[in-house]
């Protein structure tokens, strides 16, 4: 976590990280929310590099850090969203935290769909750029 004081809300940083590319947009997703104020769980930083041995683990210490954190914060880029970051949105849903969507991405399913219906229609706020971004995570914090 960026924030070691326990001060700061804690978001979790969602999104798919299978390339350079979605590494590199979901550092900069983070980054941002850093700068806003905010520590941050960051899966693929936060965790081991992923081998046959510690998938457990790293399943347990997501889910662990869905349950401590006070929101969400999810890339949603593509056609469909990644099946992992789905989940994770389902799961922090279903524990009622507060999330943000960010989908820059021009294309979309619908003319009335930007994401998935159900994701769409269970996310706090569904922002379209890292200038989006920052107000989002602002007024989450001046409604508290």
């Amino acid at each position: 976590m960026s924030d070691a004081s326990g001060n700061a809300p804690l978001v979790y940083v969602a999104g798919p990280l299978f390339d350079e590319g979605e590494r590199w947009w979901i550092e900069t997703v983070e980054r941002t929310v850093v700068e806003a104020g905010f520590a941050t769980f960051l899966p693929h930083r936060d965790n081991p590099d992923k081998t046959a041995d510690n998938v457990a683990e790293i399943y347990a210490n997501d889910k662990g850090a869905i349950e401590r954190c006070d929101l969400v914060v999810a890339s949603l880029n593509g056609l469909t969203t990644d099946d992992g970051t789905a989940w994770e949105l389902g799961f922090s849903h279903a524990l009622g935290k507060y999330q943000i969507g960010i989908h820059t991405d021009w294309r979309t399913r619908f003319a009335e769909e930007v994401v998935n219906l159900m994701l769409q229609e269970s996310i706090d706020v569904l922002v379209r750029s890292l200038d989006e971004l920052t107000p989002a995570l602002e007024a989450w914090k001046n409604a508290r």
